[in-house]
């Protein structure tokens, strides 16, 4: 009998970019995950490593510059 491995899969669509979307599947033990947290910390988890595959995958930055008046730029 083969023993059943926890997953989850994360995705992400973005309405304003057409084709701009993601969708990959990992095993709890891809991301280390310690199958033996209660929800609320596996919640926290998942959302953490959500969050980080996300930029990964969007692959975004940004900055913000003020302009100030008779400064040298």
């Amino acid at each position: 009998m083969s023993e059943l491995v926890k997953s989850v899969t994360f995705s992400f669509t973005n309405r304003t970019f057409a084709g701009t979307e993601a969708r990959e599947k990992f095993t709890f033990e891809e991301l280390e995950i310690d199958e033996s947290l209660d929800e609320e910390d596996l919640g926290v988890e998942l959302d953490r490593i959500y969050q980080t595959w996300i930029w990964d995958k969007i692959n975004v930055s940004g900055s913000i510059v003020i302009d100030e008046p008779d400064t040298f730029q």
